[in-house]
């Protein structure tokens, strides 16, 4: 998908493209990086496959980002998307998700949404989010379901 994207993105807007993938050895990729990061004149568009950052990668020249591969885990997905918010940014980040109505895949987008909204909600809220439990609530929680967790007990 990112050597056609690659492709119609050269030929659309008469411009190089740099396209980094897994298959790249550690001087191309380094660079790619450089050229993009460094040669005001260089490439504008770089598309990245998410599983090919590595440690380190900083794209700061970046300022829209677009997912157009979606992976399932919402940490990767945010990975990638960090490396153009590093130190040295100045610019306004954007950032697109792309998804196809109707499918599977939005199914997981909305499932990725509501996970990453539960995650918020414990992390940024500290503990307010177990104090903020009712009694029944918090022995709930933290009761034990033996005929769950030890089906032959619950007989």
């Amino acid at each position: 998908m990112g050597t056609i994207l690659k492709q119609y993105l050269q030929s659309r807007f008469g411009k190089e493209v740099l396209f980094l993938h897994g298959g790249l050895n550690r001087v191309l990729r380094d660079n790619m990086i450089k050229r993009f990061q460094e040669d005001p004149d260089g490439p504008p568009i770089f598309v990245l496959s998410t599983r090919a950052g590595g440690f380190g990668l900083n794209l700061t020249r970046a300022n829209y980002v677009f997912h157009y591969d979606r992976w399932w885990n919402p940490a990767v997905e945010n990975q990638a998307t960090d490396r153009a918010y590093r130190i040295g940014q100045k610019n306004n980040v954007i950032v697109y998700k792309f998804v196809c109505s109707g499918t599977l895949e939005e199914k997981i987008d909305d499932m990725l949404q509501q996970k990453e909204g539960l995650a918020e909600s414990i992390v940024d809220s500290g503990e307010d989010w177990l104090t903020g439990l009712s009694n029944e609530k918090l022995r709930e929680m933290f009761s034990i379901r033996i005929e769950e967790a030890v089906p032959e007990m619950g007989e």
